[in-house]
């Protein structure tokens, strides 16, 4: 039992032994191959840095040859992987040249064998890429071998140079500065006609007669794009119609207005404004009635002016199709002037009395709705009240486009005034309407 024992302990100290000595062995020859392969490294590194930068040659044709015996130099091997690619003879013919074993030993070259792969890979599977060939280049002139100098700095000079510190030159920029217009301007005016017969024996009656009508508006607005918006329009109309069964008036007036409205606002939010309007108006000349010599109407008889303090709705609806503004105005001023004291009772006023100042409320509705790029309506609803009398005028004029120039208008003017002499047939209403075609322009 103990012969075994010792026995065992002995093949132990023995295996012990020899894988001491075989991992010993396995380092150092693990060490020598890392020793080894490093040594191969440096030598790759300092072959390739010899061959860019030291002119080491490599085996050329004949051509190439005389071209480097020529310069007394010989081209950098690694010239012709960055060069525009070149068809070189030499590549060719060592891939395909037939050789002795101790002729490829004695010319193995690593990294000769992978340039000239590279190069007949380009050549057979990329031709195109190849622009030139060795005998073209030789024939073009010799190749430079670029020369290192050495850049000596005389420093003694530079300390002796004083350095004077210049402003840059002073380039002339022109700058315009446009400054913002917040106004526009617009307006437009027609002109148009209407002729009506009836013969002697028509079964209604009436009579023949002709007719025109003509009218401006001018508007100036002013709106900063912030809060702030006054807007101006002047209004102009003047009609005339001719009438047989007048024997007293040849041509009397159909349409007479002159109307100045002005409004400034104050933005509140996005469609409503705080606002102060002013409106005026009067006409050009006398009105008459068939068979008359009594004036019914004059300029400055009457002259009207309404001064409000409210809130404005600008109306932008139907994809700007329908397009104004709606004004509501709890407190209100008018102002009314009569010239021909003859007419004062005619116009509210009393007898005798050329002014009359109320105060009361008032609203207007100022729309334009466009059905369509020939036919719209233009609608003006003012309203007005002291809580003794009341006003109430809505304008309606419906436009029908022929072209640019031509145009056909319908005009609708129903109108309630209880402040005025009441009428046995209409009461307190009246109403005027016409029809007429003819000449229109907007600018």
């Amino acid at each position: 039992m103990k012969s075994c024992l010792l026995t065992s302990l002995l093949a132990l100290a023995c295996v012990s032994t020899v894988s001491a000595e075989n991992t010993a062995i396995g380092q150092r020859t693990n060490k020598y191959a890392a020793d080894r392969l490093l040594e191969q490294y440096k030598d790759s590194l300092n072959k390739s840095y010899s061959r860019i930068y030291t002119g080491d040659v490599y085996a050329m044709d004949a051509s190439e040859q005389s071209v480097g015996a020529a310069n007394n130099m010989m081209p950098y091997y690694d010239f012709k992987l960055f060069a525009p690619f070149t068809y070189y003879k030499d590549v060719v013919k060592e891939q395909f040249h037939i050789s002795l074993p101790e002729e490829n030993e004695a010319s193995a070259n690593l990294s000769d064998k992978m340039y000239h792969a590279a190069l007949l890979d380009v050549y057979l599977n990329n031709p195109s890429l190849v622009q030139n060939t060795a005998q073209a280049l030789a024939a073009s002139g010799p190749i430079v071998k670029p020369e290192s100098e050495s850049i000596k700095t005389n420093i003694a000079a530079a300390e002796e140079q004083v350095q004077v510190p210049t402003d840059p030159t002073a380039v002339p920029v022109d700058v315009v500065a446009v400054k913002p217009n917040f106004w526009t301007f617009a307006g437009d005016y027609y002109l148009q006609f209407l002729q009506n017969y009836v013969s002697g024996n028509w079964y209604k009656g009436g009579e023949s007669n002709y007719s025109m009508v003509g009218a401006m508006t001018f508007q100036a607005n002013y709106n900063n794009k912030q809060k702030v918006k006054w807007d101006n329009k002047l209004e102009l109309k003047l009609g005339f119609i001719t009438s047989k069964s007048d024997s007293l008036h040849s041509l009397k007036t159909s349409e007479d207005l002159i109307r100045l409205t002005s409004k400034l606002g104050l933005q509140a939010s996005k469609n409503w404004y705080y606002t102060v309007l002013m409106v005026a108006y009067t006409q050009f000349l006398r009105g008459y009635k068939n068979n008359s010599r009594a004036v019914f109407s004059d300029f400055f008889s009457p002259f009207n002016v309404n001064l409000s303090v409210g809130m404005d709705y600008t109306v932008d609806w139907m994809n700007h199709k329908l397009k104004g503004s709606v004004h509501l105005a709890p407190l209100a001023y008018n102002f009314r002037y009569v010239d021909r004291l003859a007419l004062a009772t005619r116009y509210s006023l009393k007898e005798g009395r050329h002014t009359l100042h109320d105060l009361g409320s008032e609203f207007t509705v100022d729309l334009l709705w466009k059905f369509s790029e020939n036919i719209s309506w233009q609608t003006r609803l003012f309203g007005y009240t002291t809580y003794r009398r009341a006003e109430l005028e809505w304008e309606n004029t419906f436009t029908f486009k022929f072209n640019k120039y031509i145009s056909s208008k319908v005009f609708l003017y129903p109108r309630f005034d209880d402040g005025a002499p009441r009428d046995g047939q209409h009461g307190y209403w009246q109403f005027r309407e016409y029809f007429s075609l003819g000449f229109a322009y907007t600018f």
